[in-house]
């Protein structure tokens, strides 16, 4: 017997949970392997090598799906190069510079801010109806973020004063939050071709900030230990979350699958604690309730 709507929709719900629980993961992985980068390998080098091992690996398993969806692809290959220069590359060129000057404790809490970024473009681009819960939530999560930026201090808060680290990190949230809500015009390929094309945009356009990096003379090759820390970056925060993310988003749609990039702080602090001895302090515990909570809130608040 064919189960039911509402279970059907609840079993869904749940398969998407378990998706974003699995990227979030990942990504909280990535805000340590961000930190142990310095001095391992350089930003835009890391950024370059990661993208170009993600197509290589991709290649291997995707040339039948690319096969299939090439006629769909053609139509739609602008916007899946914008997507990767922005979502990807754009995002993981900030992130790992944003690395160089704060801590991965304070890199994951900060991506908390992602959900606000996300519902406010759902909003302005779909109209997608934000209840006053939800509302709620993204202000708690506001908060919290705001405490981490300005490390626990409400004069520094009072100022707006940021650090460098963290003022690149939530840039490459806004542009990570653009991406999100432009999943929402993903055309109907499978998630392997168009994570491949998207990762090959990323790849040849990082390539230009390389030359750059060399120019300024802040290159620096991988070390044995930064090969490492490309391979690990390739496989679980590039091709094992963005799948999932990309079909979490698909059932739950960008505002609510945004929501779930809160869990990043708690998978970052206890990485980072456990991996790279940071301290975690009493503000940094404060911020990571405040958006659970706002999870928590924002979730209940859905529309219906």
């Amino acid at each position: 017997m064919p189960p039911t709507e509402p279970m059907a929709n609840q079993a869904s719900n749940m398969r998407a949970y378990l998706l974003l629980t699995l990227t979030t993961t990942c990504w909280g992985m990535n805000a340590v392997l961000g930190r142990l980068a310095v001095g391992e390998i350089s930003p835009m080098m890391l950024v370059c090598m990661r993208w170009l091992l993600v197509v290589l690996i991709l290649s291997l398993v995707s040339y039948r799906h690319l096969r299939n969806d090439w006629a769909v692809i053609k139509k739609y290959i602008s916007y899946m190069l914008a997507m990767g220069a922005f979502g990807f590359t754009g995002f993981n060129m900030l992130f790992y510079l944003a690395a160089h000057s704060t801590t991965a404790v304070n890199i994951g809490i900060l991506q908390g801010s992602i959900p606000v970024f996300v519902l406010i473009g759902a909003f302005l681009v779909f109209r997608t109806r934000v209840s006053l819960l939800q509302s709620v939530g993204v202000s708690v999560t506001i908060i919290g973020v705001g405490i981490v930026a300005s490390g626990g201090s409400f004069a520094r808060l009072a100022t707006f004063e940021i650090n460098q680290g963290d003022a690149l990190m939530l840039l490459a949230c806004v542009l990570y939050s653009g991406y999100t809500v432009a999943l929402r015009y993903r055309p109907e390929i499978s998630a392997l071709s168009f994570l491949t094309v998207m990762a090959t945009s990323a790849f040849l356009t990082s390539i230009p900030f390389v030359w750059i990096e060399m120019g300024l003379d802040h290159f620096l090759a991988p070390t044995f230990e930064g090969w490492i820390i490309v391979a690990v970056a390739s496989f679980f925060p590039s091709i094992i979350a963005q799948i999932s993310f990309i079909a979490g988003v698909r059932i739950l749609g960008p505002g609510r699958a945004g929501i779930f990039v809160n869990l990043v702080p708690i998978f970052a602090s206890i990485f980072a604690v456990t991996f790279l001895n940071e301290p975690f302090e009493l503000f940094h515990g404060a911020a990571l309730a405040l958006v659970l909570f706002g999870i928590w809130l924002s979730e209940k608040g859905k529309p219906a």
